[in-house]
């Protein structure tokens, strides 16, 4: 029996932040040590490029994510971890795919839409700053997927429309190219994590680089401290019971503490604990959890060299069942040798 396909993509835009190690990195990390299961982790930075036009950026970003993977304990002999454009399959792919892909369903993906809507809501053409990127942004997530044959895509719920879609567009080539009996592409399913944790910021909100309200994953011991001090917090003085169900504070020490820590912070809420003692064991808890983390991420950014052969490791172990695939779609669509 084959092993169950799980495939992850990175987009390689901005630092990783506390909410993307809570939500997405450590389970995944978790999951990826689970020998049943064959894992596939990559750099998105295709996409990057639809909401990133800055190629300092872009590039540090790549660094950086990657760093952060490999200093968090990925095991890459066990994994399949890659960068997008070194599977130079991919982009055909995306091509044939956008051949068989009707233009209506692109039309009705979520962020071509709210792209629309805001231009439209502001008087401006409908179309305005609207991108071919962006508007064919599902095709390229179907390729990410279906090269690879993934049984499951983790997604959070914004997502789910794309794998639909994927599952859409592959079902629409094998409904052209391949028999009922053997299926090319593979049709994948979304997996959403209800127990995922989604981590507030330091407004209350959810954490997030758009709101300008993260914690950076590998700050400095002293500015993670430094921004740990600036969550928003209510005016009760110490010695006044406090809601830990209504605290940034509470929620994020709830993402990195045990059972029994979580009751003993529980009940130090509802005996006055003053907000700058809780913000003190706060950084205490995260320190430890990521502090050996942290010392390997900032020894890996010192060595670019050593983290591209991670990747090209990985996309030499990729690209092996990529041309695989893509010479099973050519031949398919009738793009081959003659003979």
């Amino acid at each position: 029996m084959s092993k169950q396909r799980v495939l992850t993509g990175i987009t390689t835009t901005g630092t990783p932040h506390l909410g993307n190690y809570v939500g997405a990195i450590r389970p995944a990390i978790e999951a990826s040590q689970n020998s049943d299961i064959d894992s596939f982790f990559f750099l998105a930075d295709y996409h990057a490029l639809i909401k990133c036009q800055d190629p300092k950026l872009v590039h540090q970003s790549t660094m950086e994510i990657a760093a952060t993977w490999l200093a968090l304990g990925l095991d890459t002999d066990n994994t399949m971890f890659y960068r997008q454009s070194d599977i130079r399959e991919i982009p055909e792919l995306t091509w044939m795919l956008n051949c068989v892909c009707g233009k209506g369903l692109m039309n009705r993906a979520h962020a071509y839409k709210g792209a629309v809507d805001a231009n439209t809501a502001n008087g401006e053409d409908a179309d305005k700053a609207i991108t071919m990127g962006l508007f064919n942004y599902p095709i390229l997530m179907a390729a990410d997927i279906v090269m690879f044959g993934a049984h499951k895509v983790p997604v959070g719920k914004d997502q789910i429309q794309h794998v639909e879609m994927a599952r859409d567009i592959a079902q629409r080539f094998n409904h052209i190219y391949a028999s009922k009996k053997q299926p090319i592409l593979t049709l994948p399913e979304y997996e959403v994590g209800d127990d995922v944790a989604i981590l507030q910021g330091l407004d209350g909100r959810k954490m997030s680089k758009s709101y300008g309200n993260t914690i950076p994953l590998f700050l400095t011991e002293k500015q993670l401290q430094k921004h740990i001090n600036k969550i928003q917090t209510n005016l009760l003085e110490p010695g006044e019971a406090k809601d830990p169900d209504g605290s940034t504070v509470f929620q994020i020490w709830q993402a990195f503490a045990n059972k029994e820590q979580v009751a003993e912070m529980r009940q130090a809420f509802a005996e006055g604990i003053g907000w700058g003692d809780a913000k003190k064991r706060l950084f205490a808890l995260i320190n430890e959890e990521i502090g050996e983390a942290r010392e390997r991420y900032n020894d890996l950014l010192t060595r670019p060299q050593d983290i591209e052969a991670e990747l090209q490791k990985g996309a030499a172990k990729a690209r092996i069942q990529s041309q695989r695939m893509m010479d099973t779609v050519r031949q398919a669509v009738g793009i081959y040798g003659l003979k």
